[in-house]
């Protein structure tokens, strides 16, 4: 990793209303959207769309752990930032993601997500990130 201010990536939100629990919260569960769409972002800048590369090859990439420790709770119209750092991408990938308010910065959750690639159709685990993603992500 030559360039580490490269693996990281972040989005800007707005909290929607039908993200709500009925504690007008953010549901939990939405986290994980969250999340989803910086580690698609953080990929993107290096020229990975997961789902193409599954086309071209017929590799997945499931999702096989998560976490998330909910620090602060997220309101409706609350802005936020929601940042992805990739940490490993030799034998996994695995991102670690950070969710803090826009107006201050304070913390409001962390999590990480482990994905594996695997290869279709005998859903046959590799143990090892293939090359060409490895090189794109500089590890």
């Amino acid at each position: 990793m030559s360039d580490k201010q490269l693996l990281s990536f972040e989005t800007e939100r707005r909290v929607a209303f039908y993200e709500l629990d009925p504690m007008q919260i953010v549901w939990h569960g939405n986290y994980f959207n969250y999340y989803e769409d910086c580690r698609r972002g953080l990929l993107a800048r290096r020229g990975i769309d997961l789902n193409e590369y599954y086309n071209k090859t017929q590799c997945l990439f499931p999702i096989i752990r998560t976490s998330s420790k909910h620090i602060f709770p997220l309101r409706y119209g609350d802005e936020f930032i929601c940042k992805a750092t990739l940490v490993e991408a030799k034998t996994k990938l695995v991102f670690d993601f950070e969710i803090r308010l826009k107006k201050d910065g304070k913390k409001c959750t962390r999590g990480r997500t482990e994905q594996v690639a695997v290869k279709a159709p005998g859903m046959e685990m590799l143990f090892s990130i293939p090359e060409e993603i490895r090189t794109a992500l500089e590890f």
